[in-house]
């Protein structure tokens, strides 16, 4: 089944500079909350930018891991997660309201992200600190995931996340960073699957399986050396294919 509409969403305020230059291009953000990446100034200025060119604002919240940008698998207590979890999507929340501005949804970053797609237990810990803080907040997860599913059962909307710019396995995971083959790096190419994601709900695995994705907001990687690029070409396809670009209500 072919999209009608589609929202294209970019993780920012991680420290690339990329943001005046991708805003533009986008539907909605997702705004790293200090913990993986950025620091209060960074969100007070992406929400600024954001609300600027009428993009819907997210939290990208981590585990604590500045180190390793969020991308180093961890464990921690339940307790501890929910509270790391509810210090940034409050910190980012208050920056929301001193701008006026709502606070849209929440995206898991890095490795927070890809554990809950197939744990449901660290699922369950997402999915109740953000029904706490604010069951009107949109879940952005992986599609077909587990994080989606748990959601949808602690009653929180979801949107089904899928991406331009990261390669799949037959299981319709993220192919790991470890892999050579895990980033796209070409717009064209890039451009190309998000199209197939976007028009036809499918796409083309590593292994050359054809898998069927739901697709409610694509994202591209901000951090990415070709992210102003890849937002332009792809704003450019969707509207090219008659394709309105608006983030989920």
């Amino acid at each position: 089944m072919s999209n009608t509409s589609i929202d294209i969403n970019c993780d920012l305020g991680e420290g690339t500079g990329n943001e005046a230059a991708i805003l533009p291009f986008i539907s909605s953000v997702n705004i790293a909350c200090g913990f993986h990446a950025g620091n209060a100034i960074t969100m007070l200025e992406v929400v600024r930018l954001a609300k600027k060119h009428g993009v819907a604002i997210g939290a990208h919240p981590s585990w604590d891991d500045r180190e390793h940008f969020g991308r180093r698998n961890m464990q921690l207590p339940a307790r501890e997660l929910y509270a790391i979890l509810l210090y940034q999507l409050g910190a980012l929340a208050a920056i929301c309201h001193s701008e006026s501005i709502p606070l849209h949804h929440v995206k898991p970053h890095g490795a927070l992200y890809n554990q809950a797609a197939t744990d449901a237990e660290l699922s369950k810990v997402i999915t109740t600190a953000i029904r706490d803080f604010n069951p009107s907040l949109i879940l952005y997860g992986l599609s077909g995931s587990v994080l989606n599913a748990t959601a949808e059962k602690a009653g929180l909307r979801v949107a089904a996340e899928v991406f331009a710019d990261r390669t799949y396995t037959k299981e319709g995971l993220l192919t790991p960073r470890t892999m050579h083959n895990a980033m796209i790096t070409e717009t064209a190419k890039a451009t190309a699957q998000a199209l197939q994601l976007v028009t036809q709900q499918e796409v083309t695995t590593i292994d050359h399986t054809l898998i069927h994705l739901k697709a409610d907001t694509i994202c591209i990687h901000g951090d990415g050396a070709h992210a102003p690029e890849f937002a332009r070409a792809l704003h450019q396809a969707m509207e090219s294919a008659s394709i309105s670009i608006q983030p989920p209500a």
